[in-house]
């Protein structure tokens, strides 16, 4: 199967705002107030952690179709911890994303414990937006 190729384009329009194109979708990334933003949208990492639940579902319940179970829906619950020392420009050893992101999911299943535990190996495995985060992709910026 060869390669899926996927884009978006954006332009800021703010010093915290930036509108997103995803194909026919216009998507708002903002910072809350509290951090000097207009809070016209979500911020860059609760994307990261909407990015991750959505994909999660997606293969979620593909795996679940693949084992032959019945998958009514899953609720997920995400959270992560961000040390704000780099990306505020301190000296430090420390990271600019997150340190962790710890997710708990709830599948709306009869699947005994043996098959979801089996599931959620499987859905770790194959999640492109996990795989992301959990392992170095290469990251090309340069000025256009």
């Amino acid at each position: 199967m060869p390669n899926l190729k996927f884009s978006v384009t954006s332009k800021s329009e703010n010093p915290t705002k930036t509108v997103v194109e995803a194909r026919d979708f216009k998507i708002v990334i903002d910072e809350p107030e509290n951090l000097g933003g207009t809070n016209d949208g979500p911020n860059p990492v609760e994307y990261v952690l909407a990015a991750l639940s959505g994909c999660l579902n997606v293969v979620g319940h593909l795996v679940a179709k693949e084992m032959g179970f019945e998958l009514k829906g899953i609720e997920f619950e995400l959270e992560g911890d961000l040390d704000p020392a780099k990306f505020s420009g301190q000296d430090t050893d420390t990271r600019a994303g997150y340190q962790e992101i710890r997710v708990n999911i709830k599948p709306d299943t009869n699947a005994d414990e043996d098959t979801l535990s089996k599931w959620l190996e499987a859905v770790e495995t194959r999640c492109p937006v996990s795989d992301n985060l959990a392992n170095a992709t290469p990251v090309k910026i340069s000025l256009g």
